[in-house]
């Protein structure tokens, strides 16, 4: 598991020029590379891309090169339109101010566009170098990025290991949510029964106000009732989705590379069923499971945040 974080630097000195590599890493949900040439090297742009895309799956990737030539061959040449140009308007001014004075060449030099220097550059030969120091520039950034990644996935996994404490608590809890809904519906139905003034004993006994008829009666409304409770409220199938989710997360975090964008939706399908159970079950247990649930994938969430 990797991190988008990272930074990695490295600054290398050639004969003729000196290179120097810096790449941050930030978080960001799909992958974006922002590179910074100089002009005048924008043909490496290309290449660059190609390198970084093939070694990172998301996040915002920007590497910025700082170049110093040393002995870079280059020509000159004097456009001459622009002399002419500049001795015109220097001609047009002498008329003006009524002086005879003819302008010098340190003038003329100093006057923008009259010299045109261009430096010579083979930009395909620059790459072989610029890779070797963006190598290893890389190389400290992807290692910055797997140290997180470390510590991000043990604090994961902590938090997993409780999200799945969470659910053998819920499990365990399971079968007696049928017990408490008869309990319920019983006592329910035996206040029912007194606010109508019939005479109801505690312990289940016939009595002349409540035959043995009345218990049967009472009993079976009771199974009725609680059968159709348990079609609402039974959880037995979030359960087991809920446990494959589980299972299927520590798969990807074992066998991905950069698991962020699947995690992040088994995370979605673990709440919807943490929720689901959180609504059907009324056992203070289980309640308290869930809310121990949804803070543990809450926490896992926030982290998967920085995950590649």
């Amino acid at each position: 598991m990797k991190s988008m974080t990272g930074y990695g630097y490295h600054e290398q000195q050639y004969h003729d020029f000196s290179v120097a590599v810096e790449i941050k890493g930030y978080n960001s949900r799909f992958l974006e590379l922002l590179v910074n040439l100089p002009p005048y090297f924008s043909a490496l742009e290309p290449a660059v891309r190609s390198y970084l895309g093939s070694r990172c799956r998301r996040g915002k990737v920007e590497i910025t090169f700082r170049f110093k030539e040393h002995t870079a061959p280059f020509s000159v040449s004097v456009n001459r339109a622009a002399v002419e140009a500049y001795r015109e308007a220097l001609a047009v001014l002498g008329e003006i101010f009524q002086s005879e004075e003819q302008p010098g060449l340190g003038l003329l030099l100093g006057l923008e566009g009259v010299l045109e220097i261009e430096k010579k550059r083979d930009d395909t030969a620059y790459w072989t170098p610029v890779e070797s120091v963006l190598q290893v520039a890389f190389g400290q950034f992807d290692a910055a990025r797997d140290r997180e990644g470390k510590r991000t996935e043990e604090d994961i996994l902590s938090h997993l290991a409780l999200l799945e404490a969470s659910l053998g608590i819920v499990t365990s809890h399971a079968p007696s949510l049928e017990a408490s809904i008869q309990e319920n519906l019983r006592h329910r139905f035996m206040e029912l029964l007194r606010a109508g003034g019939a005479v109801v004993p505690d312990n289940g006994t016939a009595t002349p106000g409540f035959t043995q008829a009345d218990w049967t009666a009472l009993d079976n409304r009771i199974l009725t009732e609680t059968a159709v409770l348990l079609m609402k409220y039974t959880i037995s199938e979030e359960l087991a989705r809920l446990g494959a989710h589980l299972a299927d997360f520590r798969a990807e975090m074992a066998q991905n590379p950069g698991p962020g964008k699947k995690l992040d939706f088994l995370c979605q399908e673990i709440n919807r069923e943490v929720n689901t159970i959180g609504s059907k079950a009324p056992l203070l247990e289980v309640s308290r499971a869930v809310v121990a649930m949804k803070d543990a994938l809450e926490n896992i969430r926030e982290q998967l945040r920085n995950v590649e």
